[in-house]
């Protein structure tokens, strides 16, 4: 039958564009049930059996020659239809037999968008795997002026030379001249709500953080896919990397390095009206300048907190969504948690930083929190003169068991000066003492050097 001998109608069964204005008012129509028995198009046949997942049906038609690309009077597609049912069979006849991959209905909708818009995550599989192209990104506005001023053009980006680099979640590109870190959000998981929700909540937070050591923010990609998040390129790497190279570090190091990150830290927790939980801090979310210094980075896990409330996670910890070794006993619990569960990640850090080795290096990292959770923390092995005064039981406090005694960065902070001060006043007080010695044997040899002249001068003259 010829698809194009009556006037198109209207696909009322099912559910509709994902972009119909009023969507969602009195949609809930799906029909289980046969469509009327009555004389009707093939043409719209093809949309209700498509809704159905009718597959043998649909292969009789195409066999009658109805077109595969037949659209109703809203522009919509029997490809558009099984994308909204997540019927994955008949979406791949279809496009076996022709469909047309990214068609837009009235309202700008494609089979994709659909697809995303109802969560049918195998046909997005599909899709995106014939080519199909999202419409724009999540964050997509309707007016110019609404652009934000960070947004970026990605055509300035340039991925020519780029390297993954802090655990495969950045990699590095050319921007305007210089190198910058990229965070791309994947084409396929701006699907996933979840991600695009903490993806938008990180550029929120970003365009707040302004401290030495806290990771710059330079700008983002938010009117088209994938999204980005630009941050300066910190060539000198990571802290874990580090670590790796160099093994344990000298005791006036470590101590400068903690106070880098309690100083990024206490910034953040100090933030308002609300403070910003890490809630991944670990040493490859921490990053070495040129200067030797060490910023603070990553804020994927990051959350606000009003300073009279806690945050309790709606779901447990998965091993994958951070690094176990540093989590606090309360989020493996998935107990109501706040700034405190960064204080006890410090101390992991920093005893690390001492130590030379991981936390529990000996255990599978899901076992660690585990062991957390019973009150057991890594040894302390490292010789007595590693740890400077005091240096051991700030660790201790800060991994304590009730988050309530586990000190405020800004009190973290002071403690650690005291102890690099000491550290340095013992530091000089050796140097001194050393160059004293240095002097008084130079005064003894000059002496017997003086003797021992007038001695020959003695002889020479009796001689004489």
């Amino acid at each position: 039958m010829d698809s194009t001998a009556t006037a198109p109608v209207r696909f009322t069964l099912g559910k509709q564009s994902s972009l119909e204005p009023g969507f969602g008012k009195g949609d809930d129509n799906d029909s289980d049930g046969e469509f009327e028995e009555r004389e009707i198009d093939a043409s719209v046949r093809l949309m209700y059996l498509a809704n159905e997942g009718n597959l043998e049906g649909i292969k009789e038609l195409l066999d009658l020659g109805t077109d595969v690309n037949y659209r109703d009077i809203d522009d919509r597609t029997a490809l558009h239809v099984a994308a909204c049912h997540g019927s994955t069979d008949v979406v791949e006849f279809l496009l076996n037999n022709g469909a047309e991959i990214d068609p837009k209905d009235r309202w700008g909708s494609t089979p994709l968008a659909d697809a995303i818009h109802y969560k049918n995550h195998d046909v997005i599989k599909i899709l995106e795997k014939r080519g199909a192209k999202p419409l724009m990104g999540p964050m997509h506005v309707k007016n110019a002026r609404q652009v934000p001023e960070y947004e970026i053009n990605p055509k300035e980006l340039d991925f020519t030379n780029s390297v993954d680099i802090t655990k495969g979640t950045f990699c590095i590109a050319s921007w305007r001249g210089i190198k910058v870190a990229v965070k791309r959000l994947k084409e396929e998981v701006t699907a996933n709500g979840d991600k695009v929700r903490a993806f938008r909540d990180e550029l929120a937070l970003l365009q707040k953080i302004r401290h030495p050591n806290v990771v710059q923010f330079l700008g983002a990609v938010t009117q088209s896919t994938p999204m980005m998040i630009l941050t300066e390129y910190l060539p000198k790497g990571d802290l874990r990397a580090f670590l790796k190279r160099k093994g344990a570090l000298k005791p006036t190091t470590a101590v400068r390095f903690a106070l880098d990150i309690a100083r990024g830290m206490n910034y953040l927790h100090e933030n308002r009206p609300e403070a910003i939980i890490h809630c991944d801090l670990e040493p490859s979310n921490i990053l070495r300048d040129d200067s030797g210094h060490l910023k603070v980075a990553d804020f994927g896990f990051s959350k606000l907190l009003k300073v009279t409330s806690g945050v309790k996670e709606d779901r447990p910890m998965i091993c994958q969504d951070n690094s176990c070794r540093y989590v606090a006993p309360e989020v493996f619990k998935n107990e109501e948690y706040d700034t405190k569960v960064d204080v006890f990640s410090f101390a992991l850090i920093l005893q690390e930083m001492i130590e030379g080795c991981l936390p529990f290096y000996a255990k599978e990292e899901n076992e660690v929190p585990k062991v957390y959770a019973t009150k057991e923390r890594p040894p302390f092995r490292a010789p007595t003169k590693c740890y400077a005064h005091g240096l051991k039981e700030l660790i201790e406090v800060c991994w304590s068991e009730n988050p309530a005694k586990r000190p405020t960065f800004r009190q973290i902070i002071s403690r650690l000066e005291t102890i690099y001060s000491s550290i340095g006043h013992k530091r000089r007080w050796k140097i001194r003492t050393f160059k004293c010695f240095q002097n008084l044997e130079a005064m003894v040899k000059k002496d017997q050097g003086s003797v021992s002249n007038r001695s020959r001068s003695s002889r020479s003259t009796r001689s004489i």
